[in-house]
């Protein structure tokens, strides 16, 4: 589903067709026959001599929406307005929609519909509950079940699950810390390796594993599909290990880095 202007201080995706005298004009990418102008002003921090210098007709650029007056034909927008890391994500986020739209189409090759018939029959609907298109399909790998979780039916689900798991793949992140962990009990290191043990395991998508450093310290390894879910269950798995060996006469504590 695809609005029709965008909103102010959104960011867009713009290719430059004219960048002239006091300012540039460009296409929206994500707005069919939208244009949007930006002043010399807005194109870098202080002063440009010449636009040329920073912009070009073909360039794709990302914009941030000043403001969006119909009356004008076009759409404010500025280029100083965006850094480095804004940029970088909106690229990402615009390609992983132009592939989720793909992917939507060869949903429709599956289950007998064009790509705007998917749209109408269950795009649009999985777009306002998931955020965007590539979110669905990204979160139908990592749980299968999850459209029916939401509440949607129909036999297309079975198809997008599959157009899904065939051309997906979930970026994993890895974090790491550190317990150091000791008891000085005639039994200590097998309380050790126990409270070791609690720490380790696979948690659905989720991996946790503990590597020797140097007595008595250990290196906490977790893979995870997301920083928060991988911060959560080391948080979690770290704590049943403590509790373990502290109950056992041992003594712990957890480092994010050592030096």
């Amino acid at each position: 589903m695809v609005r029709d202007v965008p909103e102010k201080g959104e960011l867009v995706i713009c290719t430059v067709t004219k960048a002239k005298g006091f300012g540039a004009f460009v296409r929206l990418e994500e707005y069919p026959d939208k244009r949007g102008f930006i002043h010399i002003k807005e194109v870098a921090a202080g002063w440009v001599k010449n636009i040329r210098d920073h912009v070009r007709e073909g360039q794709r650029i990302v914009c941030r929406v000043m403001d969006v007056d119909p009356s004008k034909g076009y759409v404010d927008l500025s280029l100083k307005r965006v850094n480095e890391h804004q940029k970088r994500e909106k690229i990402q986020e615009w390609k992983n929609e132009q592939k989720a739209d793909k992917l939507l189409e060869m949903v429709g090759e599956k289950i007998g519909l064009n790509k705007e018939q998917c749209y109408e029959k269950f795009g649009n609907l999985l777009i306002e509950k998931f955020g965007n298109l590539y979110t669905a399909f990204e979160e139908s790998v990592r749980d299968e079940n999850v459209l029916y979780e939401e509440g949607f039916e129909g036999e297309w689900i079975d198809a997008f699950v599959d157009v899904a798991k065939s051309n997906i793949i979930i970026p994993y992140i890895e974090i790491s810390g550190y317990v150091e962990m000791s008891c000085l009990l005639p039994d200590g290191i097998k309380h050790i390796k126990k409270a070791l043990k609690k720490i380790e395991g696979k948690f659905d998508d989720v991996d946790v594993e503990v590597k020797y450093v140097s007595a008595p310290i250990y290196r906490i390894e977790v893979t995870a599909p997301d920083y928060k879910k991988a911060e959560k269950i080391m948080k979690q798995q770290v704590e049943k290990g403590i509790e373990y060996i502290k109950k056992h006469g041992g003594t712990a504590n957890f480092k994010r880095e050592i030096k």
